[in-house]
């Protein structure tokens, strides 16, 4: 046990020395020893070259996982709006799909640079009309639809300030569902 003991904080010893001499490295150059590799400024072209196309992909998949979002959100919308056109109440299920409406809404403003600016309710819902459940289920599926079809307008290079309106708007309806069901 205590040979165990004695191992272990050599281990931790001689981590701990690693990184003090990585630091005094940096220290004594202006470099840093832990880049990334496509900052480097020494990089040949090809490797600029690859570091571009590599980012360019992950800009281009991320964009694609935010429309694929947006369907996910579109289609949890609608069938929510079947749910409780037939029961007259949503269930357990449609509960969790409400959560995950919320919670796609949610990444959706955060990768198009959105704040946390929920709107009023009654804003969303319409000037004059009372915030009742059945209106809030019928709108979740509007707003739902109309981020769908921002979120297709938009190419990994733009920011839509309607999308963002649109994921804020969801975020309400979603909210003000999951709080009064």
């Amino acid at each position: 046990m205590l040979i165990r003991a004695i191992q272990i904080l050599l281990l931790f010893s001689l981590i701990a020395l690693g990184f003090m001499a990585a630091s005094a490295q940096q220290g004594a150059d202006n470099n840093p020893v832990f880049t990334r590799p496509c900052e480097g400024e020494d990089l040949s072209k090809f490797a600029k070259e690859t570091c571009v196309k590599m980012r360019i992909e992950r800009e281009n998949k991320d964009h694609d996982e935010m429309l694929e979002r947006g369907e996910e959100v579109r289609r949890l919308a609608e069938r929510l709006e079947k749910s409780f056109a037939q029961n007259g109440r949503l269930s357990d299920t449609d509960r969790a799909a409400l959560e995950a409406v919320e919670k796609d809404a949610k990444k959706i403003r955060d990768a198009l640079g959105g704040s946390n600016d929920d709107e009023n309710i009654d804003e969303v819902l319409g000037r004059g009309k009372a915030a009742s459940f059945a209106d809030a289920v019928d709108t979740l599926k509007t707003v739902a639809i109309n981020l769908s079809d921002e979120l297709k307008k938009t190419t990994r290079f733009s920011i839509s300030a309607t999308a963002i309106q649109s994921s804020n708007a969801v975020l309400t309806v979603a909210r003000f569902l999951r709080i009064k069901n």
